[in-house]
């Protein structure tokens, strides 16, 4: 039996951390940019340094394995499922922020996994459900439950994985009810795609050709590269605006895709162009926004 690729649960957990804050159980090893830099460059955060969670020293190093072995996401179904009322991305954060999590997944130099609804935005939760018929199991499966979320500080009675109704919350919502922000949601996945697709420093999958550099402690710059194309991504996860110099590598740098654009009900604007000089360009950014630059 072989094994092709490897979820990257580091880059799940840098991600997750930052953008909802949460730094309870295993998140209390992440929410720092450095994390979400090494989740870039490295394909795990954790490559034999001590965790906090684990009391112990955790992870090995992926130098050498392709980035086409990594996984990654900012939403799966145990990730969501473990949790213990379900919540998906959409129930914790905004929708700023629901874009800034896509980008970061999708134009990372690893496989990227959409989780069923995440592309719109999905509002029912999903929760782990069972339908096991051996009561001894049905028992420990609950009682199980309940002592997994000690280590976490989430609130309420945790479902019952055996009541028809905790499956029955869990379907996704009929196409016909989504709401205006899900469809405009949907269609930015789709430029997303579309950009991943067609910017051959993006498509083709390289930890190598990848360069991630904190700027301060809000904002990443993300660098890739193939022969001749070369982008710049600035991942900006404050809920405040930001001026920051950016130094530019040589050339010409035009705008790909900017989530705080007015397509994407954003109030943010960017330079249409770049050009890297003696001195540092002077970039906004929108709070919780992504700016995307091709080297033209």
């Amino acid at each position: 039996m072989s094994c092709d690729a490897t979820w990257s649960d580091d880059f799940h957990h840098a991600l997750h951390a930052l953008l909802t804050g949460e730094r309870d159980g295993y998140y209390q090893d992440f929410g720092t940019l450095d994390n979400l830099a090494a989740a870039y460059s490295e394909g795990f955060v954790y490559s034999g340094q001590y965790s906090t969670f684990r009391r112990r020293r955790h992870g090995t190093s992926a130098r050498g394995v392709g980035a086409e072995r990594f996984v990654v996401c900012a939403q799966n179904h145990d990730q969501i499922g473990n949790r213990a009322q379900g919540e998906r991305l959409s129930a914790l954060v905004d929708f700023e922020s629901l874009k800034l999590a896509a980008a970061a997944v999708l134009l990372s130099p690893y496989l990227p996994l959409i989780f069923m609804g995440e592309e719109y935005g999905e509002a029912a939760p999903f929760l782990y459900f069972t339908s096991h018929s051996d009561p001894a199991l049905i028992d420990a499966v609950r009682e199980g439950r309940k002592k997994e979320f000690a280590a976490f500080s989430w609130k309420g009675e945790v479902p019952d994985p055996q009541d028809e109704n905790t499956f029955l919350r869990s379907r996704l919502t009929p196409e016909e009810s989504q709401s205006a922000s899900q469809r405009l949601l949907q269609d930015f996945y789709r430029e997303l795609l579309r950009v991943r697709r067609n910017i051959p420093a993006l498509s083709h999958l390289a930890m190598e050709r990848c360069e991630a550099i904190p700027l301060d402690q809000q904002t990443l710059l993300v660098r890739r590269w193939y022969d001749a194309s070369e982008v710049l991504l600035l991942l900006h996860f404050s809920a405040c605006m930001a001026d920051l110099e950016v130094a530019l590598p040589p050339g010409r740098w035009v705008k790909a895709l900017h989530s705080a654009d007015a397509r994407w009900n954003g109030t943010g604007d960017a330079p249409q162009v770049l050009t890297a000089s003696t001195s540092e360009s002077r970039i906004t950014l929108s709070p919780r926004s992504f700016l995307l630059y091709e080297k033209a």
